[in-house]
Order: C-alpha cells, then sequence, then structure tokens
C-alpha cells in the first residue's frame, strides 16, 4: 500500500532539522502516539549540515487496530523505525526510511525529503507499507498504514508545539 504524507513547520530548514535529530523530541513524538520509548538513538552529524540517522524503537499498544490483525500481533507491537538524512545539499536533505515491526512480517520502506518553502519547511514522506500475510495482508497492509500516517500527524503536531515552546 502506497504511503505519502507532507508536514509543515512554522520555522526554518535548520531548526526543524535540529528538532528531528533531538531525542527529548522523539521521546515526546513517542509518547504522544501512545508509545513507550525503548531507545532512541541519533548518530552522525545533526547539528551541521552533515549525514545522521535517527532511530527509534517504542512499544506501542494494539488496541487501534482491528481484532482479526491483533490476533496476529498480541497485545504490544515493538516498532522500530530508522530514518537515515543525507547531508544538506542545496537546501534539501533527502533521506530514506524503514519501519518495522518486530515479529511481524509488517514493513514500511521509502524515501523523505525536507526542504524550505515561504512559509517555514516541509518534510515530505513517500513510502510502502507491505504485509506479506495470507488472507489478510490487505487489512494488515491498511491498519498498519493508518498507523504510520496517525504517527506522522502527532509527529507534526508535537514539531508545531516544539518549535512554539522553543522560540520558533
Amino acid at each position: 500500500m502506497r504511503l505519502h504524507a507532507v508536514l509543515r513547520y512554522p520555522a526554518e530548514p535548520a531548526r526543524v532539522v535540529a528538532m528531528l535529530a533531538d531525542p527529548g523530541f522523539q521521546r515526546e513524538v513517542i509518547a504522544a502516539t501512545h508509545g513507550t520509548p525503548e531507545a532512541v538513538d541519533v548518530t552522525g552529524d545533526p547539528s551541521g549540515q552533515g549525514a545522521f540517522t535517527v532511530t527509534t524503537r517504542r512499544l506501542m499498544p494494539t488496541d487501534q487496530i482491528p481484532a482479526q490483525v491483533r490476533s496476529f500481533v498480541g497485545a504490544r507491537l515493538d516498532v522500530r523505525q530508522a530514518i537515515a538524512w543525507g547531508a544538506e545539499d542545496g537546501g534539501v536533505r533527502r533521506g530514506s526510511v524503514a519501519v518495522e515491526i518486530a515479529g511481524t512480517p509488517v514493513r514500511m520502506t521509502g524515501t523523505t525529503h525536507l526542504v524550505g518553502t515561504a512559509e517555514g519547511t516541509v518534510v515530505e514522506y513517500e513510502g510502502d507499507v507491505r504485509a506479506p500475510v495470507p488472507l489478510f495482508g490487505a487489512a494488515v497492509e491498511d491498519a498498519a498504514a493508518r498507523a504510520v500516517r496517525a504517527a506522522l500527524e502527532a509527529e507534526e503536531r508535537v514539531g508545531r508545539q516544539w518549535l512554539a515552546r522553543t522560540g520558533g
């Protein structure tokens, strides 16, 4: 299932990059999705214009997914996410995204890019959600795609609050 999302922030790209690379921000996003942060790691050079990677691991309740799918995953999901951002190149950052739910065949892979606009910064995600599960694959993909969209909406909401709170 194809997934596309656009997040808009009222701040210049450097501030948005610093926010995305801040472990405290990532923990707030996880909490906003009703998850429990298990790990948040940032590696590379997020403070300058270099490449960096943000990796998170969160435990999520399964009460929001359809009952017929819940039996496959249990009471909690172990969601692992990695976003590898490339170095700034002409005002744009591009990256790759991978999300997996441990112990299940559910995966999302895709790309992201971040660019400044007259209003601030746009972060765009494009990817594919796959769940090769016989009979229930489409239902699992739909549930996973809805969860990813909800998480990105929470990220944008938390990001706007974060930027306002930190002077943006």
